[in-house]
C-alpha cells in the first residue's frame, strides 16, 4: 500500500520507519542532529512544501521527507485498509 506524504509523493508504507511530528518540536537539537547525520552520509532530503511550513518529518530507510501533512493524519493513513476504510490495527483512535 502508498501513502500520499503531499504533493506528487506517494511512498510504500512498509518503507517508513519514522513520522515525527513537528509542530510539537520545531526541530529541536536531537533532530537538528538527526539532520546534520542524514546530511553528512548523503541521503535524499526532500522538502515537499516551503520551508517553515512542514508539519511533519518523515524517516524511510534512504530518505527523509517533510510534509505539509499533520502527523496525526499520515499515522492514520499509514494504517487504513483502503478496501473497507476501518484500521488494520484493531485499535480506536479518538
Amino acid at each position: 500500500m502508498y501513502i500520499h506524504l503531499g504533493g506528487d509523493v506517494l511512498i510504500k508504507r512498509n518503507i517508513i520507519v519514522a513520522i515525527i511530528d513537528l509542530e510539537l518540536e520545531k526541530l529541536g537539537k536531537t533532530n537538528q542532529t538527526f539532520l546534520e547525520n542524514m546530511k553528512i552520509h548523503h541521503k535524499k532530503i526532500r522538502y515537499l512544501c516551503k520551508k517553515g511550513r512542514e508539519k511533519t518529518m518523515i524517516v524511510t530507510n534512504n530518505d527523509l521527507f517533510f510534509s505539509p501533512i499533520s502527523s496525526i493524519t499520515l499515522f492514520k493513513r499509514s494504517f487504513m485498509d483502503i478496501g473497507n476504510n476501518s484500521f488494520e490495527l484493531g485499535i480506536e483512535v479518538k
